[in-house]
């Protein structure tokens, strides 16, 4: 890691206003000396003087203000590019071979009968970029270590697959079932890098637009998280994401790039395929996207690497004395640039060089077509390979490459530069032979004319396959591939999870320090306590995790360099290079990016993490839920805790705070297990069976999802009859009716188990209802395991059919079902299907608002006396009680007067 002088300073490239001018006469001096250089020599000769000037500054560490954006012209000079170590003839070869594999894959994904398609452009324009990476620069993982981490563009994965074809990594039937995973399987491949759907080949998941780019710089940063702490030596891996100029329209693009400067992630480098078209029409058409990520990147504390042309224009700007020919490099919009991309040499000689007799004049020994193959940068493997090195040397910075590219590269003229060249799945006769001729590959044209086009592959001993494997050998095996090395973890016994069973005794508490308090005495644990990552947005104390900063410490680089303003307290701010807590600002993206990073750390570097990342319930699945899919996808493992969940619970605060759903959103996601516990010793057997199925002995690739409440509640301790089984499942019975004259079932889940005990005690005592209550601790875990029965059973009539755990357990309970919960009845609507008997559900439909609790629950309808109603009417229905009771109920409570319910507990805290 940099350190010292290697980092940056916390203000980059700052120039004070104020300070006084201590030699007038020689700032005089200076200033003559521009003036004279811009009357004799002209502004362009005057500009570059400066920008020397300025360059030399730096060289000098002078501080002056940056840049935001440089000519439009390489970064590197070409007097500064290293030796390039390959063999370009080869490497030429091996590209050629696959580009047409690449092609050729998606274009018989588009034969008749089949018709999946692909994406043929992208990797067209970027083929070169990634070439280079994986000759020159991608570590494997064959040294034992992570090796680099790739996050490729999605686009891009049949370039990838073709690569790995020409490796013997693929087959030929692996290649003609790309997009047929389940038809063709086991030789389907994934549209997309995909690592739940080829575990042993993809690692990041980044079609999902904006989500590549924020991962690698987490990643990057959990990287060296892990170095820091001593978990594994990270030191040798470095980061490389791949992406699109049009993707960095999103907002997730672009919107973390200060942390990855802020924390001086030199281990880290973007490399943006600058084709200039989105996938339908041209970035900035009338602008220059180069530049203004350039602008974008500098400003949040990049290195910014511009790689524009190729080294065909060497010459011309060797010539450019008076820099004429940058002006008109500088002042072409990105639009004009596509339409000389799709022109012949004559167009361009005419429209580029023609307006300037000095422009004309640079170009008037050269022919049509040497004009036509002035070419861009992302396609010269020396300029890259310069660009690659520049980046791995830089200290202190990530790096940014801007390479400018032309999409459908190679394709001809009917897919390169065109606007509709990513919607091209499919080659004509006329296009393959172009296309093979201009790849130099010995293709007969009858293999083109007759059936499908074929792969082609040069040989296994032939020298361009061998280079490849050896250039794969001497960076440590082949990528992109994921290992997992990690062995089950020793999990903690029965000891440590003995305070949450003992209960709260008279203290009220919330659920939220429930978990707290069992996450703190997992933290100690010797054998794991380490591995736990804690990450919240800017809400440890609200969480009540303020009492974790002393001993565990918040993670950063730097450390603490400030004098702490509340230092002389007990549960004081403590920053530590070493922290173990991950403490985000207020970012759930950022926040479940270093959840992912974390959660698949046991796969990336073979050292489990356990993440546990706590949020505003209403801030997880609604604003990130994309990012939980990445999650699934990257067999990403953890704790996720939605807190101050339900839509009546956390009071004041309003709409937008107001959960009721997010249960609901997480039961769409497969890898998901979620849970809406009530009180401790729940919570206690969920976390240790989360533990186990995640990190223990033949662990899943799930993730856990907790639900818990601000709200205090008085914790029972755990009964020694505990229904574990139950508790697991989803349900368990909690209290059994003591009297009454007719039975109901109440089952609740989460912070309305009280409410359901309290109006047990109600149907009792005024109605003579005898009423079991049941703690639905997953209404979404007995839905699923219901749905996957049902399946079983639909397909195999001649077996015994099996019957859902829900459907067992409510098998004999006598009376009707009344569900209730803090949640949209859709919620525990879930399992109402295989809800033997009556099943009614209560439940906050529709927008939360900022009240009391109790007039919230009221006006819902979900609160104690509601829940009486609801029994009540449930057995008019059946005919137990007279329907007469129903008014009388709701004139005795004013169900229908919100404001006459008591405020409920007032506050909370976590």
């Amino acid at each position: 890691m940099a350190s010292g002088s290697d980092r940056n300073p916390i203000i980059i490239g700052g120039l004070p206003s104020q300070v006084p001018d201590f030699d007038p006469e020689e700032t005089q001096e200076w200033l003559d000396s521009l003036d004279a250089a811009v009357d004799e020599r002209g502004r362009e000769r005057a500009r570059y003087l400066m920008l020397r000037l300025i360059e030399r500054a730096r060289e000098k560490r002078v501080a002056v203000p940056e840049m935001r954006s440089t000519d439009y012209v390489n970064t590197i000079a070409t007097k500064d590019e290293p030796f390039f170590p390959g063999n370009e003839e080869i490497e030429r070869k091996v590209l050629n071979a696959t580009r047409w594999n690449a092609a050729v894959m998606v274009s018989r994904a588009q034969r008749p009968g089949i018709g999946v398609g692909g994406h043929i452009a992208t990797f067209a324009s970027s083929a070169s970029l990634y070439d280079v990476g994986f000759n020159h620069f991608f570590r494997g993982k064959d040294e034992g270590d992570g090796g680099d981490q790739i996050f490729f563009q999605g686009h891009a994965s049949p370039g990838v697959y073709a690569r790995a074809f020409l490796l013997d990594r693929l087959t030929e039937p692996q290649l003609d079932a790309f997009r047929q995973e389940k038809s063709k399987a086991p030789n389907g491949l994934s549209s997309y890098p995909h690592p739940r759907l080829m575990p042993d080949f993809w690692e990041f998941p980044t079609v999902s637009m904006g989500l590549g780019p924020l991962g690698a710089i987490y990643q990057a940063r959990m990287n060296r998280y892990m170095e820091a702490r001593g978990i594994a030596d990270t030191s040798k891996s470095h980061v490389w994401a791949y992406l699109g100029d049009g993707e960095m329209d999103e907002p997730e693009s672009l919107g973390q790039l200060s942390i990855a400067a802020r924390e001086g992630l030199d281990n880290l480098t973007f490399v943006v395929n600058c084709n200039l078209q989105r996938l339908d029409g041209p970035v900035r058409g009338n602008g220059k996207i180069m530049q203004e990520l350039e602008s974008q990147f500098r400003g949040a504390g990049w290195n910014v690497i511009k790689l524009v042309w190729d080294r065909s224009w060497d010459p011309l700007l060797a010539q450019d004395r008076d820099g004429i020919l940058v002006n008109k490099l500088n002042s072409t919009p990105d639009g004009q640039f596509q339409t000389y991309a799709t022109e012949t040499g004559a167009y361009i000689r005419d429209h580029f060089f023609g307006d300037d007799q000095r422009l004309r004049a640079m170009v008037e020994n050269m022919t049509d077509d040497q004009i036509l193959h002035l070419g861009r940068g992302g396609h010269d493997h020396k300029k890259i390979y310069a660009a690659y090195a520049a980046a791995k040397a830089h200290k202190g910075q990530p790096t940014v490459i801007l390479a400018q590219t032309v999409k459908g590269w190679t394709l001809g003229p009917n897919f390169e530069g065109r606007n509709a060249t990513h919607q091209m799945k499919k080659l004509t006769v006329a296009d393959l032979k172009g296309f093979r001729d201009r790849l130099h590959l010995p293709i007969p044209d009858k293999d083109l004319e007759d059936g499908l086009p074929p792969y082609y592959h040069p040989g296994r001993d032939s020298e361009e396959i061998q280079y490849m494997h050896d250039r794969r050998k001497g960076l440590g095996g082949y990528v992109p591939t994921r290992v997992v090395r990690a062995e089950p973890l020793k999990l903690p016994d029965d000891k440590a999870y003995a305070g949450a069973k003992k209960g709260s005794g008279q203290q009220k508490i919330a659920t939220t320090m429930a978990f707290v308090r069992v996450l703190k005495d997992l933290m100690r644990d010797k054998e794991i306590g380490k591995r736990f990552v804690p990450i919240a947005p800017d809400e440890y104390r609200t969480f009540g995790m303020d009492a974790f900063f002393p001993s565990a410490k918040i993670y950063n680089p730097l450390g603490q360099q400030y004098e702490s303003v509340d230092r002389e307290l007990l549960l004081a701010y403590k920053e530590s290079p070493t922290g173990q807590m991950l403490h985000d600002g207020i970012t759930e993206a950022g926040c479940t990016a270093s959840l992912i990073a974390a959660g698949s750390a046991y796969a990336t570097h073979g050292e489990p993490l356990i993440p546990v990342y706590v949020f505003y319930s209403m801030f997880g699945f609604q604003r990130t839920g994309d990012q939980f899919w990445q999650m699934a996808d990257q067999l990403a493992r953890g704790f996720v805790l939605g807190a101050t969940a339900g839509r009546t619970t956390l009071t004041g605060e309003g709409l937008q705070h107001a959960d009721g759903h997010s249960q609901l959103l997480a039961s769409t996601n497969p890898a998901c297990v979620a849970y809406d516990p009530a009180y401790g010793y729940e919570i206690a057997h969920i976390v240790k069976d989360g533990l186990r199925r995640m990190y223990g002995e033949n662990a899943e690739d799930i993730f856990y999802y907790l639900t818990v409440y601000n709200e205090p509640i008085q914790h029972p301790a755990e009964p020694a009859d505990a229904d574990v089984e139950g508790i697991l499942k989803g349900l368990h019975r909690i209290k059994a009716g003591e009297k009454g004259e007719h039975a109901a079932q109440i089952l609740a889940s989460g912070v309305a188990v009280p409410w359901a005990v309290e109006a047990q005690q109600i149907l009792a005592d005024e109605w003579n209802i005898k009423a079991d209550v049941w703690s639905a601790t997953s209404w979404n875990e007995l839905r699923r395991e219901a749905v996957e029965i049902e399946e079983h059973n639909l397909l195999h009539p001649e077996e015994e059919q099996r019957v859902p755990y829900v459907t067992q357990k409510l098998q004999d309970a006598e009376g009707p079902k009344v569900a209730v919960s803090d949640w949209m009845r859709s919620v525990p609507d879930q399992i109402a299907r295989w809800v033997p008997g009556t099943y009614q559900s209560l439940g906050a439909d529709g927008f939360g608002f900022a009240d009391t609790r109790g007039a919230a629950r009221r006006f819902f309808h979900i609160d104690v006396q509601s829940i009486v109603l609801g029994v009540l009417t449930e057995l008019a229905k059946e005919g137990k009680v007279d329907r007469s009771l129903l008014k009388q109920a709701i004139d005795r409570y004013q169900l229908l007067d919100v404001s006459a319910a008591e405020a409920g507990e007032a506050g909370g805290d976590a």
